[in-house]
């Protein structure tokens, strides 16, 4: 589990590769769970979901950021 605070520290390209990341993990759980109808883990499904949530909270914070630095500059 990602915590925002953290997620801020990374640089856009980290940001965005973790994303991609957590991506690929959200598909494979879905997989899993269609394929077995049960998890054993059934929670992961939703923490994933919410530090996807996370990520792209704080990259578009990032972007708009180094928009404003653009537009100021």
């Amino acid at each position: 589990m990602y915590k925002a605070k953290d997620l801020r520290d990374q640089s856009l390209e980290e940001l965005e590769a973790t994303h991609d990341e957590s991506r690929r993990k959200l598909f494979e759980l879905n997989n899993e769970f269609r394929s077995q109808k049960k998890r054993e883990k059934p929670h992961e499904m939703k923490h994933t979901r919410k530090d996807i949530a996370r990520l792209l909270t704080v990259i578009t914070e990032k972007r708009r950021e180094n928009q404003n630095q653009t537009n100021q500059g």
